[in-house]
């Protein structure tokens, strides 16, 4: 779809069960819960990938993030959102992603479903301009100190979910 606000999406009640569809616009406009898939990704020597958002984002413009994602269209799986997301995001094919947890984050602004998965990528990437501002892949002791120390400013629902990462990894 040409303009992403016009893009369908399934809105959810409190039990993630589907309601009806409506635009991104609306959905945003409205504070409407809907789904989103977020993957953590891995290099070979165990770093994460971690980006800055582009400045043109509607949601956490220019915040940084260890994890790619987005909505999940309406009608579409998690697995498959996760999967397309990845791909785009990173500027890939062949990506495989594994569910790790679920968790509805709320703000007075935002209601969505995080569907939170893990990846494994070896080869090259070539991010997507659009999205994507900056780069790198940090070990965790990196992104913990940037999260400690205030450094960088992370996506509000990003950090959420960093945190459940950790906390179920034990």
């Amino acid at each position: 779809m040409s303009n992403p606000t016009e893009e369908l999406l399934d809105v959810v009640d409190t039990q993630d069960r589907v309601l009806r569809t409506a635009t991104r616009d609306e959905v945003y406009r409205d504070r409407l819960t809907h789904r989103c898939a977020m993957v953590l990704v891995r290099d070979a020597e165990g770093r994460i990938f971690t980006h800055r958002r582009s400045p043109d984002k509607t949601y956490g413009p220019g915040t940084y993030d260890v994890f790619v994602g987005g909505v999940v269209g309406a009608g579409e799986s998690y697995a498959e959102a996760a999967v397309r997301e990845a791909e785009e995001e990173l500027g890939v094919r062949g990506i495989s992603t594994e569910p790790l947890f679920r968790f509805l984050f709320e703000t007075p602004d935002y209601s969505w479903f995080c569907d939170v998965h893990q990846a494994r990528w070896t080869g090259p990437v070539s991010p997507q301009v659009e999205e994507i501002d900056w780069h790198g892949w940090l070990t965790e002791a990196e992104i913990a100190e940037r999260l400690a120390d205030g450094e960088w400013t992370f996506v509000p629902d990003g950090r959420e979910a960093y945190r459940r990462f950790l906390l179920a990894r034990g």
